[in-house]
């Protein structure tokens, strides 16, 4: 497995981001234009078609922001752990989930100094991950 980095920590999965989002992205189109196409003839089976696929696309699309809460929920208890594992004290709760999530990448000799920075200086996430020295990797997270 290539080591990980900066540039290269994002993860894609090409079933969920390649094929399912075009094929649904395909599907609605294609309702759209049975439901432009038969909507006088055939109103109520142009409804349910277009409903369906548009229910389709949110379910798709909230099952997807459930999966990356619970994995921020997860990385958030993980990283107070370490936190308090390594100083004694937990995780300032003034720390939004994205700026922990980003600390993630940061080795334990880091970890603190780079909490405290991020406190003083409000980091974005993006400015997290830019000043971690040396990356630690993280291959679980979809």
């Amino acid at each position: 497995m290539k080591q990980q980095n900066y540039e290269n920590h994002s993860k894609v999965d090409p079933i969920y981001h390649h094929w399912i989002t075009l094929l649904t992205v395909v599907t609605l189109i294609l309702s759209i234009v049975f439901f432009v196409k038969n909507v006088t003839t055939e109103l109520l089976l142009s409804f349910i078609v277009l409903f369906t696929t548009i229910t389709f696309l949110l379910i798709m699309v909230k099952l997807r922001l459930y999966a990356l809460q619970v994995q921020d929920r997860t990385i958030r208890g993980e990283e107070n752990f370490r936190y308090y594992r390594l100083t004694g004290n937990v995780l300032d709760p003034d720390l939004t989930v994205k700026q922990v999530v980003a600390l993630r990448f940061a080795p334990d000799e880091e970890f603190p100094g780079l909490v405290d920075r991020t406190l003083s200086e409000n980091l974005s996430p993006d400015e997290i991950k830019q000043a971690v020295q040396n990356w630690r990797e993280d291959h679980h997270r979809v």
